[in-house]
């Protein structure tokens, strides 16, 4: 019977594989592989500057050697293995894949109303489109921090589909009237009886009030494959029910979704922003803090102290910020951008582990910002120190998924056995990051795994 079985399973998963990968194929999905490597053939890139993620300074001298997917080895230029297949990158940049930590892959193509009330086969087709799009501007992996997005991941791991490696939340645990709750005033009040809302029904998000509610869906969402639990401790600029100021969540609700991450050997990471959500997710064992700009000189030395990272984004209400029409919105995006500058140099001051995210959200045009978003982030810190949060910061934090993590090995380095996720740029990150902003152009090579996507060398 198990044979049985198994074969029925394994008989689906290439069956299903294939017909994923025809569909996508039709709609301009399929993974865009230029070339591929010849087999057990070492690649070796040389004549190089390299960023290695963590050491504050361009390296030259060096090869980069990449077999399996790995990299596998930094030798002197010129002494790598002779059979290898060699890349010249012309004197180019060389840095790890970038990685955002704060991503809606499913989310982020589309307009909020359209993701509230459009066919979901529609919402993740667009996912899997703007997939391709993250993995051409060179973010080859994200911490999706809220959203269906189980079958984007295992559609791209499959190869069914092109895009970066996805850490995955889930739905956002949220509490009645909290930051996730996207019901409308007349869906009030929500009786035992009800059927679920259409955003907790399609996995966008889920409503769990009291320890037993928080632990029901925090334990669903880790059977789903969650990597991290993503839980809303306080208000938020694009829901119009709560505002900014509150504090969402008790003591002991946080700290159920915390002990029931910490059962499966992962962390809670907290949508919030004020001192008072701040502490209390602290004092509750949440271990990644998602926004936070403003927070006051107390809490923010409150979170070095705990050793908890902070997700933090450029907010700065410029041209590229998401777009609201409710002057409620409008009005907090403005108290999240006065706190930015101070929250980036306050933070890098006192030594709180900090990593790049964008969390550009429902907004189709500024998902092609994600580069410049980064590049942003010149203002508070000198460019290599910015482009670490980006790829080796941000390669930290992931790993404190352990065992849930979906991909394992190291990530946002290059250095040997790290996964050979390696992006070639024309540009000096030891300079500036402005070039990041346009891919299209200065993005000349990717390499995702050990396959190439892009080469313009």
């Amino acid at each position: 019977m198990q044979r049985i079985e198994a074969d029925i399973s394994r008989r689906q998963l290439l069956g299903g594989a294939a017909a994923v990968m025809g569909l996508f194929a039709g709609f301009g999905l399929a993974p865009r592989e230029v070339r591929a490597q010849s087999a057990g053939r070492p690649v070796v890139l040389t004549n190089l500057r390299f960023f290695d993620g963590v050491t504050l300074a361009m390296q030259s001298g060096r090869d980069i050697v990449i077999e399996g997917g790995r990299i596998t080895g930094l030798p002197a230029t010129g002494t790598g293995p002779s059979e290898a297949e060699v890349i010249d990158c012309g004197g180019r940049s060389v840095t790890p894949g970038l990685i955002d930590c704060h991503w809606h892959a499913t989310l982020v193509g589309i307009s909020q109303i359209a993701a509230l009330t459009q066919d979901i086969g529609w919402v993740h087709l667009m996912a899997g489109r703007e997939a391709g799009a993250t993995l051409m501007r060179g973010f080859t992996t994200v911490r999706d921090t809220g959203g269906p997005v189980f079958g984007l991941k295992l559609a791209i791991d499959q190869g069914a589909v092109a895009g970066p490696r996805i850490f995955p939340s889930g739905a956002m645990l949220s509490q009645t009237s909290g930051h996730g709750d996207f019901r409308l005033l007349n869906a009030l009040p929500r009786m035992p009886g009800n059927p679920a809302d259409y955003t907790e029904k399609t996995g966008v998000a889920a409503i769990a009030d009291g320890r037993d509610e928080v632990l029901r869906r925090t334990r669903e969402q880790l059977m789903k494959g969650a990597s991290q639990i993503k839980i809303m401790a306080g208000g938020g600029v694009a829901s119009p029910y709560d505002p900014l100021d509150t504090a969402q969540y008790t003591l002991d609700e946080m700290r159920a979704a915390v002990e029931a991450a910490a059962d499966w050997g992962t962390y809670v990471c907290a949508h919030v922003y004020t001192p008072t959500g701040i502490m209390r997710c602290v004092e509750a064992g949440v271990r990644s803090i998602e926004h936070g700009q403003l927070a006051d000189t107390a809490t923010i030395r409150a979170m070095a102290a705990a050793g908890v990272w902070w997700s933090i984004q450029p907010f700065l209400a410029d041209e590229d910020a998401n777009q609201y029409s409710d002057p409620r919105s409008q009005a907090k995006q403005q108290q999240v951008a006065d706190g930015t500058v101070r929250a980036f140099q306050e933070g890098k001051a006192e030594g709180v582990n900090m990593a790049f995210g964008t969390d550009v959200l429902f907004n189709p045009r500024g998902a092609a910002t994600q580069g410049r978003q980064l590049g942003k982030l010149t203002r508070f810190m000198p460019p290599l120190e910015a482009l670490r949060m980006a790829t080796g910061a941000a390669g930290e934090l992931l790993a404190m998924s352990g065992e849930r993590a979906p991909y394992q090995g190291q990530l946002g380095v290059i250095a040997e056995g790290a996964f050979a996720d390696v992006l070639v740029w024309d540009g000096d990150p030891a300079t500036d990051l402005a070039f990041i902003a346009d891919p299209d152009t200065n993005l000349r090579l990717i390499m995702k795994d050990g396959r190439i996507l892009k080469e313009q060398l």
